[in-house]
């Protein structure tokens, strides 16, 4: 969370300037007898008042001391997406977070309260989310849930634009270093990118993160910073996006930095459990590795790859153990403290499609899952301009490729067939984002 402050202007009163005059008075002439009195000195000026303190308190705290006790920041982010197909369907099809073709979209904005808890101590972190991306990170219990396939249809769109997506407290242990629990609900330990685009590079997010990944976690994290080298974290969970399980069985998952060497920073995460409605059995393994290169003080590298395998998945071939993969690459160059380009560039394969894509087709009077397997690239230009403090722009240019037609067009129905479909996208888009 950033901490927001505002300097003292820096300047200083002006000197007083002196009398001008120079050397002692000169004494009367030696022969006078009676000295004229001296001169009747002026009244002293009034002592100036104090001025006086208006700003709003509440008790003896001022809004922004009482905001700095707190925690407290607000965030803000928007924009406005492109796509020269002009789809049918007005989606950009396989985004999530920016799915809305040629309209401008509130994204996203944030409450946000956060204490760090100290050694001996308890901190919290709570952030309400509102608007489109709200709808698309619940975990199932705390509202509909995004099942990561198809932006467009029917199972999203009556979602409510309200997200807990974090609610958690801490205890610092005075165990060594610190020993930190946390329990409740918490974002992803996964992933190169975060929810809020600001904390990223583009404005657009990757297939991994809309696809490979959870967005949250609810249960009990263990973290413990060994060294300023090395750091760890355990955790057992309900699961993906589950605040409220779907089966008996838990997730569990290890994360843990390495710094080897001072411009090179590893992450790596590991979870393993039961996904699936209630199923203990057929297990999820997801396996995340993050590398960030500090090449110089303005040119950042980042290479973030996924694998993930799960045990007998339903599809139209039936139960089938599946499995998905992907890497993306990121480059980033602060020119001035005011602008900056990125870049990025992504594959991602689903197989079997039960991550990309999800649609119904009836089979002797029932209905089934049918995945369609595809394998999806990306390349993203993202400018960046730091228009005020903490007030970004970012215009954006992105192409979507797929070895299948999986993109809308003009005369394509909105649905995940074929018919009239497109392998590839292109979308111009323009993000706003602002941190209070």
């Amino acid at each position: 969370m950033a901490v927001i402050w505002w300097p003292l202007s820096g300047r200083t009163p002006p000197t007083r300037r002196g009398s001008g005059r120079a050397g002692a008075r000169v004494p009367l002439a030696a022969h006078q007898q009676h000295p004229a009195p001296p001169p009747a000195q002026p009244a002293a000026p009034p002592a100036a008042e104090a001025p006086k303190d208006t700003s709003p308190k509440v008790g003896n705290m001022t809004i922004d001391e009482v905001r700095k006790a707190l925690g407290l920041s607000l965030y803000f982010q928007g924009g406005y997406v492109y796509n020269t197909r002009n789809p049918s369907s007005q989606e950009n099809d396989l985004r999530v977070f920016d799915h809305k073709a040629n309209s401008f979209m509130l994204d996203l904005a944030q409450i946000r309260f956060q204490k760090d808890a100290d050694v001996g101590g308890l901190g919290y972190n709570f952030r309400f989310s509102f608007g489109e991306t709200a709808k698309f990170i619940h975990s199932r219990g705390l509202g509909p849930q995004f099942n990561n396939l198809n932006p467009g249809t029917s199972d999203i769109k009556d979602t409510t634009p309200f997200d807990l997506t974090q609610a958690f407290v801490s205890y610092n242990a005075p165990v060594g270093k610190g020993l930190t629990f946390s329990f409740g609900k918490f974002v992803t330990m996964h992933g190169a990118e975060v929810v809020e685009a600001i904390d990223d590079y583009n404005y657009s997010r990757s297939f991994l993160f809309n696809y490979a990944i959870p967005f949250t976690h609810t249960g009990l994290k263990v973290y413990y910073p060994f060294s300023d080298a090395f750091n760890a974290a355990f955790y057992v969970v309900n699961g993906w996006d589950n605040t409220n399980d779907n089966n008996t069985g838990k997730t569990v998952g290890l994360s843990f930095n390495v710094t080897p060497v001072k411009p090179v920073v590893l992450a790596f995460n590991f979870m393993y459990g039961p996904e699936q409605d209630n199923n203990n059995s057929n297990e999820r393994f997801l396996f995340d590795w993050v590398g960030t290169f500090n090449a110089t003080k303005n040119l950042t590298f980042v290479v973030n790859t996924d694998y993930a395998t799960e045990q007998r998945v339903l599809t139209a071939l039936g139960l089938r153990d599946t499995k998905w993969y992907g890497i993306a690459g990121y480059a980033k160059y602060q020119f001035t403290d005011w602008f900056a380009v990125a870049l990025r560039g992504e594959w991602f394969k689903d197989p079997d499609g039960v991550r990309t894509t999800f649609t119904t087709l009836p089979v002797a009077g029932t209905v089934l899952p049918t995945g369609i397997g595809q394998t999806l690239k990306e390349g993203t230009l993202t400018t960046e301009f730091k228009v005020a403090k903490n007030l970004i722009l970012r215009p954006e240019y992105r192409h979507d490729w797929s070895d299948k037609n999986a993109f809308g067009s003009p005369s394509a129905a909105p649905s995940a067939l074929p018919s009239g479909r497109e392998k590839t996208q292109d979308t111009v888009s323009v993000g706003v984002m602002y941190l209070f």
